[in-house]
């Protein structure tokens, strides 16, 4: 119990929504999407990746098939995916626009999204096209409901 209590008190400083449960890390300053990609949202450019919920659904990745740089993507389509020991997931982009760069490391390294979902397990940035997306997006509070109701129907 010292530990979770610590836990939140370490999630309340670095301004992580860490509810209860304490199954994912929800950060504060993303977008989500409701098939569990989150965008970090810089100006026109979105970093995007998959959310802390979704890479423990997966469990250990062992591929992630990546876009290729100057690729479009549409927001709520596939763009990539990701495999692990359990199953094979798409990606699907939370915003639309071009890939400006993907995150090569994850060829030789596809443990970095489990590791790391929200820093060194980014996928791809995109230059977005359509700012008016954004507002379809979930916050982190409407984002960490959105997982609970939907894992208590599993």
């Amino acid at each position: 119990m010292a530990c979770r209590l610590l836990a939140m008190r370490a999630a309340s400083y670095l301004k992580i929504s860490a509810p209860y449960r304490g199954y994912a890390t929800v950060l504060k300053d993303l977008k989500y999407a409701d098939s569990h990609e989150w965008a970090k949202i810089d100006g026109k450019l979105a970093t995007v990746g998959i959310t802390d919920h979704a890479q423990d659904h997966l469990g250990d990745v062992v591929y992630v098939e990546l876009p290729e740089v100057g690729a479009q993507v549409k927001q709520g389509e596939s763009f990539g995916a990701v495999e692990s020991v359990k199953a094979t997931s798409d990606i699907n982009s939370p915003v639309s626009g071009k890939v400006t760069e993907v995150n090569e490391e994850l060829s030789s390294s596809p443990g970095l999204v489990n590791g790391s979902p929200y820093d060194n397990g980014w996928i791809i940035k995109v230059e977005v096209s359509d700012t008016n997306e954004l507002g379809s997006l979930m916050d982190s509070d409407q984002y960490s409901k959105f997982c609970e109701e939907e894992d208590a129907k599993h």
